[in-house]
């Protein structure tokens, strides 16, 4: 039995296809005949031709041509002469193998392009690489995992997955994610509550101990999962497995309903979502809203930057999709661990302390001004409101302000209409606009704390670090006062104030929350409805006093045996 963190609930049974690069060390080998190779080669360069389209085909029908087209690059680099003809010449002049060769030759290709000065040609070294090694393992014979093509259902064992790999993968055959490295806020957690896939991450090495066709079962919520089990532990998921549709197939009872206490304090409960894709989920899990859409995926696994019109129509579909229900729009949250190869972001010691989200579009005007152009005109096909992210100043919410003004007296000349009545919030993230909340709040009409970066910020913690993964904790008396002010700072201004981090869906946390006075709880969609149940079993009263009582405690530990024994 492997124990790892808990990341998406469900209980997944399968056989397992593990995920992972292989050694492409390859040695020099003299040959005598020199047609055998050529003709490996070009019958490695036929088979990946077949293979990039139909990957392109695919990434069409449900990324869209535009994010496909980086497929089409990729053939492209398959009909370059000049790399072509370096190889064959290698092979004959030299009397070499053709791998060594191909390999030699992809390599300084690609040293080339990184040297170069133009910044296009720059990015293209990424797509050499990319294709070198799709012919290198097909010259070797090595089996290529094309996640977008996958035909059986399996469980997908890796290190751990892209955006580009989940965005890709085929949904209806993955049956559960389990993953070397990553907490509960990692990207692939994240993704796999999106997509209610079953998770359980940060597994050490289980990689290196899983191999294909290997029976998988493991539950999500407990993080607990077996590798070829015994009849009994079989038996036993199994049976788990019925228990937990069964549950699922109860909570559709709430469908439709709102969301009130026992004692009728009514509270709103939001999705977050990556993409218009998304909708579906939050439909029908009964969200109440998109607390939190995550736009920075339209700009990734691209080579340049998304146009107005595609933002438009994404945030369009999405407004559409949600029928009138609030919808809260985050501006680009590029940086840190999500990069923009065309972006060309510099490199940093702390890029999570650096150039990132709000501090590069009020230094890159024209990247953000497209965007708001776009969440504006989408705005009069719904209920939008514009939410900052990383804030940490007055000077900062005043100068996104004045850019949202500018851009509103363009398409005001321009004679496009858009919505009058926009709200506009932040997210509390940074402990710096914590402790400013009062402040703040007067600049902005809601709130959203997000929790995934406050933990870290606050307690100074790097949440993707297995080794001090134990300070990663919402259960810490600093987090939960400082949660505390930030409510009560918003409540004291008239406004609204939400919650659009993990703990916002962690079911041990939402009776605290609740008695903490949240208005608002943005969570992955499928926790939607389990929330709604548990909240209407408690009541408001009795959960603050709980609450009040919970930020008297020194230590996570007390606060957790006390919760526990209140609710149990």
């Amino acid at each position: 039995m492997f124990k790892g963190t808990a990341a998406s609930p469900g209980i997944a049974i399968g056989k397992a296809l593990v995920y992972k690069d292989v050694d492409l060390n390859i040695d020099k080998l003299n040959i005598l005949e020199v047609e055998n190779e050529n003709k490996k080669l070009h019958d490695a360069i036929e088979k990946t031709k077949i293979q990039l389209r139909a990957i392109k085909e695919e990434a069409t029908k449900k990324l869209g041509a535009e994010q496909a087209q980086i497929f089409e690059a990729h053939l492209m680099v398959l009909e370059d002469p000049e790399l072509l003809s370096q190889i064959k010449d290698k092979v004959n002049n030299e009397k070499i193998n053709v791998e060594y060769a191909t390999k030699d030759v992809i390599d300084n290709f690609v040293l080339l392009f990184e040297s170069m000065d133009d910044e296009y040609m720059r990015e293209r070294a990424a797509d050499i690489k990319d294709v070198g090694i799709r012919i290198l393992k097909n010259l070797l014979g090595i089996e290529i995992v094309n996640l977008a093509l996958l035909s059986d259902e399996i469980i997908l064992v890796a290190h751990d997955l892209t955006p580009s790999d989940t965005a890709t993968m085929n949904r209806d055959k993955v049956l559960g994610f389990v993953t070397d490295i990553g907490g509960r806020t990692s990207h692939t957690a994240i993704m796999a509550r999106s997509l209610e896939v079953p998770a359980v991450v940060g597994l050490k090495n289980i990689t290196s101990t899983i191999n294909d066709g290997d029976t998988i079962v493991f539950d999500g919520e407990e993080g607990v999962v077996h590798v070829n089990p015994t009849e009994n532990v079989l038996s036993l998921f199994q049976q788990k497995k019925k228990d937990y549709e069964i549950t699922r197939r109860d909570l559709e009872a709430l469908k439709g309903m709102p969301t009130v206490s026992k004692d009728g304090r009514v509270v709103e409960l939001a999705a977050n979502i990556g993409t218009p894709k998304d909708i579906k989920g939050v439909i029908e899990n009964s969200g109440e809203g998109i607390g939190l859409y995550r736009t920075e995926f339209l700009y990734m696994n691209r080579n340049s930057m998304p146009t107005e019109e595609e933002q438009f129509q994404a945030y369009k579909e999405v407004l559409e999709g949600m029928e009138g229900k609030p919808v809260i729009i985050r501006t680009l949250d590029i940086g840190g661990d999500k990069e923009l190869p065309y972006l060309n972001l510099p490199k940093e010691m702390n890029p999570f302390l650096g150039y990132r989200a709000i501090r590069i579009c009020l230094d890159q005007t024209e990247v953000f001004k497209v965007q708001l152009r776009a969440l504006l005109r989408a705005s009069v096909y719904g209920n939008l409101k514009i939410m900052y992210p990383m804030i940490s100043s007055v000077e900062e919410v005043r100068d996104a302000n004045r850019i949202l003004e500018e851009v509103k007296n363009d398409l005001d000349r321009e004679y496009i209409s858009y919505s009058k009545s926009i709200e506009v919030g932040i997210m509390v993230e940074i402990p710096a606009a914590a402790v400013i909340g009062d402040l703040l709040i007067k600049e902005v009409d809601f709130f959203s704390i997000g929790t995934n970066d406050l933990i870290q910020y606050t307690k100074a913690v790097d949440r993707m670090n297995e080794k001090i993964s134990y300070l990663y904790d919402p259960f810490n008396p600093a987090i939960l006062r400082m949660i505390k002010m930030i409510i009560d700072y918003a409540h004291e201004g008239g406004k609204w104030v939400g919650m659009c981090g993990e703990m916002a869906g962690d079911k041990n946390l939402i009776p605290i929350l609740l008695g903490l006075g949240l208005d608002e709880f943005s969570m992955s969609a499928v926790s939607i409805l389990p929330a709604r149940k548990i909240i209407s079993e408690i009541s408001y009263s009795d959960m603050k006093k709980i609450a009040e009582v919970t930020l008297t405690l020194p230590t996570s530990e007390e606060i957790k045996e006390y919760i526990k024994d209140q609710l149990k």
